[in-house]
């Protein structure tokens, strides 16, 4: 087992992500029972929009987490060009899953708010979601890219730089509703959040529950991906062994 352990690095690497997301699972169980009780008990219901606005602390919850999962495949992909550490590439691919499932979520919960709100479903134009859209299809395009390449450095590469120019939306997405026109209200300025006290603290513990689950989620899947990589070097090792012997 020592001797796996130095031979192949990244299997140390997936050990202290796994016990490190052991250890939040109770945290991030926690967090998500404050939240939920933040966003349903204590935020008093919103005068216009009623019970349907509670969608937004999860909602822009999971807007946040997903902005930040890029910017983790930004550095992450900065980091692997510049050391060329396997590691920091399955951290951005990732980071990248990770985010797709936040920002789908965000995709989905947008329009379950805006058709009591604003009569539409999806709201074709508004350009906070069409950029959001927009991000979503870069890094859904990452995830195909990264499925069509053959493993090694090249394909690490080109995954690398693809996400570090697809990072150029995010500050877009969160700029759209300052830039242009659009449905979306400015709610955190540089001032702080344009809410009720107790509205913005239930929306600071949904980001909290977020964020969390973001860590624990990424922890998982990159200690699952660190381990398949080494079984796909043991194997191909055991392939080039039999052969050097034949």
């Amino acid at each position: 087992m020592q001797q796996s352990a130095t031979k192949y690095p990244e299997l140390a690497t997936a050990a202290k992500w796994l016990r490190a997301a052991w250890w939040l699972e109770i945290p991030l169980l926690l967090a998500f029972l404050v939240a939920l009780w933040g966003a349903f008990v204590y935020a008093p219901t919103e005068r216009v929009m009623g019970e349907v606005q509670r969608i937004f602390y999860f909602h822009v919850g999971s807007a946040a987490v997903a902005f930040f999962a890029f910017f983790i495949v930004f550095i992450a992909g900065i980091l692997y060009l510049v050391r060329r550490n396997v590691v920091w590439d399955q951290l951005a691919a990732t980071s990248v899953e990770v985010g797709v499932v936040f920002t789908t979520i965000v995709l989905t919960t947008g329009p379950i708010w805006a058709k009591p709100v604003w009569n539409t479903w999806f709201p074709w134009g508004d350009p906070r979601v069409m950029t959001t859209l927009v991000l979503w299809l870069i890094y859904m395009a990452y995830l195909i890219l990264r499925s069509s390449l053959p493993e090694g450095d090249k394909k690490y590469k080109f995954c690398a730089v693809f996400g570090i120019i697809g990072f150029i939306d995010v500050p877009i997405v969160w700029m759209s509703i300052r830039w242009w026109r659009t449905i979306h209200p400015v709610v955190i300025t540089s001032e702080g959040a344009n809410l009720e006290p107790r509205m913005s603290q239930a929306l600071l513990m949904a980001i909290a529950a977020c964020m969390l689950s973001l860590a624990v989620l990424t922890l998982l899947r990159g200690a699952m991906r660190l381990n398949q990589l080494v079984v796909d070097r043991m194997a191909q090792d055991v392939i080039d062994s039999k052969r050097s012997v034949a």
